[in-house]
């Protein structure tokens, strides 16, 4: 039996990610705070409440509906990846 969600290949341009059936890319330009982390910490996803991508290392919560309809979700990352004083701010992409 194959995992409801898994990263299956990570590149120099973004990730692949299988959920539920279907496979995602994730382009480190519209996810930037995929690029300079760890294999482990981006394998490490859990899918919560069905539709509910939760990256615990990272910090990092995506909602499959992003995924499937970029267009109804204009707001883009404000992150850097730049080393920063201030504590780490997390990062939530919803449906409101």
């Amino acid at each position: 039996m194959s995992p409801i969600v898994s990263v299956e290949n990570i590149s120099a341009f973004g990730i692949w990610i299988f959920v539920k059936g279907k496979k995602y890319f994730l382009n480190f330009t519209a996810y930037p705070y995929f690029k300079d982390q760890t294999i482990k910490s981006i394998q490490n996803v859990k899918l919560l409440h069905g539709f509910h991508l939760y990256w615990p290392d990272l910090d990092v919560d995506l909602e499959i509906d992003n995924l499937e309809n970029p267009e109804k979700y204009p707001l883009k990352s404000k992150y850097s990846g730049r080393k920063s004083n201030r504590s780490p701010q997390r990062t939530i992409y919803n449906r409101r």
